[in-house]
C-alpha cells in the first residue's frame, strides 16, 4: 500500500509552483501605484499579502466589511462539535503591519473607466488594479418558496457567520430520533464535496449525541466530488445512518416551506424534517455583477493566464466568483489563484513579462475524526484555457488502512493551519 502523501511533499510542491509565479525583479520599486483588493476571504486576502511581499512600493488597499473573517472551510468541524467557533476566525492585524491599508466597509459600485470604487460609508477610492474577490451570494429566485427569509427557518450556512451557528444550534435542540436534512444543488457552487462532508461530520455528532436520527441527502446531481470515498466512508463509520437521493433517485428539490420545514421533489414527492439545510444556487458575489463583469451563467469569465475580467480591462476577479472550471471553487483554488495575481500585477505595473501561470487545488475532507479523504490537482493556462496538468494531483485510494485515513485527517488539519497562515499571517 502506497503511503499517504506527507506534509512536506504537497508544501515542496506548493513551494516550487509559488516560486514560478514570482516574477524575477518583482521586489523593485514601482513608484505609487494603488492596488484596491476587494474581499477579505482566501481569495483577496492571499492577493493583499502577497503584493506586498512581491513589492514593497505598491500602496495596497484591502475592503472588507467584517473585522473578523470565519472561513466555510471546516465550518463542518464546528457544527459537529470538534472545533470552537473562533478557530475559524481570522483577523487583519498582521496585514496592517504589513503597511496594508484595510478598510471595514462594502465595496457598493465600481466605475471600470474612471478607475475607482465606491464604499458604503461613503469613500470613494481610485485604483491602478482592482482585484475583486468577493465569494458567492445565493440565487433566491431558483428555488420556489427559498429567501433570505425562509433561510432564517432553513439555514443554507454557505457562507461562515450567523447561518453556521443558527444551524448548530437546531442541531443541538433536535431530539432522538429526528431526521436532518440536506438540499444539495446543481454545480457550480462553492466547495463542490462540502455537503458530503457535512454530511458526514452531522452524522458523528448525531451518533454520538443522537444516534437514533437519521440523515436524508436530496441531491440534484448524480455525481459529486470524491463520491466512491464519501460512499465508502459513511458506511463504514455511519451504517444506514446517511440516505443519499440522487438526481435519478428523485433528489432533485423545485420547492421549500421553510416554516414546516417540508420539501417538494420534481416527482412531487414530499419529505418533512426536523432541521432542514438548504443550500441553494449560487453565483458571484453581488459587486461582480454591479461592475459588468458577471455573464448569463452568473458568474466571471477570466483569462487564466492572470484572472483579468474578459468584460472589463484592470480588472481581476479571483476565488468563488470566477469561471476557472476545471479548477473547483475552493479556498485552495482562490488562495493558489491570490498569489498568482499578485505576482502577475506586480509584473505588469513594472513593465516585466508575467510569470507562467500555474495552480493547484488541494481539498481534505473529514468523514470522522480519525478519517480523512483528499484530492489535488495542478493546473495551467494553455491558449487562453485553463487546464488541468494531466497525471498531476491525485485522489486518496479507494482502498485504504485505517492508518492511512487517520494521517489524511492529520494533514487536513495542518494544511488549514498552513493556509490559514499563508492567507491572514495568523
Amino acid at each position: 500500500m502506497t503511503p499517504p502523501p506527507s506534509p512536506l511533499s504537497r508544501r515542496a510542491l506548493l513551494t516550487g509552483l509559488g516560486a514560478l509565479a514570482m516574477p524575477a525583479l518583482v521586489r523593485a520599486q514601482a513608484g505609487a501605484a494603488h492596488v484596491v483588493v476587494v474581499g477579505g476571504g482566501f481569495g483577496g486576502a492571499t492577493a493583499a499579502r502577497h503584493l506586498r511581499l512581491y513589492n514593497s512600493a505598491l500602496r495596497i488597499t484591502l475592503i472588507e466589511p467584517a473585522a473578523r473573517h470565519y472561513t466555510c472551510a471546516f465550518s463542518s468541524h464546528y457544527l459537529a462539535g470538534l472545533r470552537h467557533w473562533e478557530s475559524l476566525g481570522h483577523g487583519f492585524e498582521t496585514l496592517r503591519g504589513m503597511g496594508i491599508s484595510v478598510v471595514h466597509a462594502a465595496a457598493v459600485d465600481v466605475d471600470a473607466a474612471a478607475r475607482t470604487v465606491t464604499l458604503s460609508d461613503g469613500q470613494r477610492l481610485a485604483w491602478d488594479r482592482l482585484v475583486l474577490s468577493p465569494g458567492v451570494d445565493m440565487r433566491w429566485d431558483r428555488l420556489a418558496g427559498y429567501d433570505a427569509a425562509a433561510s432564517m427557518h432553513a439555514p443554507h450556512a454557505w457562507k461562515a457567520g450567523a447561518q453556521t451557528r443558527l444551524l448548530r444550534a437546531q442541531l443541538q435542540a433536535m431530539a432522538d430520533g429526528g431526521t436532518f436534512a440536506m438540499v444539495i444543488p446543481a454545480a457550480p457552487y462553492r466547495c463542490p464535496p462540502g455537503p458530503y462532508e457535512r454530511a458526514a461530520l452531522v452524522a458523528h455528532y448525531l451518533r454520538a449525541h443522537k444516534p437514533r436520527s437519521r440523515i436524508l441527502l436530496l441531491d440534484a446531481k448524480n455525481e459529486f466530488s470524491k463520491k466512491p470515498l464519501f460512499l465508502q466512508g459513511w458506511k463504514a463509520l455511519y451504517g444506514d445512518m446517511i440516505d443519499w437521493r440522487s438526481l435519478d433517485d428523485d433528489g432533485e428539490v423545485v420547492r421549500v416551506d421553510a416554516l414546516r420545514r417540508e420539501v417538494e421533489t420534481s416527482l412531487g414527492t414530499l419529505h418533512r424534517a426536523d432541521v432542514l439545510n438548504v443550500i441553494p444556487p449560487q453565483k458571484a458575489g453581488w459587486i461582480a455583477e454591479r461592475a459588468g463583469l458577471t455573464d448569463a451563467s452568473g458568474w466571471v469569465p477570466v483569462h487564466p493566464e492572470n484572472f483579468a475580467a474578459r468584460r472589463q480591462a484592470g480588472i481581476h476577479v479571483i476565488g468563488d466568483a470566477s469561471l476557472a472550471a476545471p479548477m473547483p471553487k475552493s479556498g485552495a483554488s482562490a488562495n493558489s489563484q491570490g498569489r498568482l495575481v499578485a505576482a502577475a500585477i506586480c509584473a505588469e505595473l513594472q513593465g516585466q513579462q508575467a510569470p507562467q501561470a500555474w495552480y493547484t487545488n488541494t481539498c481534505y475532507s473529514l468523514i470522522g475524526p480519525e478519517y480523512g479523504i483528499s484530492v489535488a490537482g495542478v493546473y495551467r493556462a494553455q491558449n487562453d484555457t485553463l487546464i488541468e496538468v494531466p497525471d498531476s494531483g491525485g485522489i486518496s485510494p479507494l482502498e485504504a488502512p485505517a492508518g492511512f485515513r487517520a494521517a489524511e485527517a492529520r494533514y487536513g488539519a495542518a494544511w488549514y493551519q498552513a493556509i490559514s497562515a499563508d492567507t491572514w499571517g495568523n
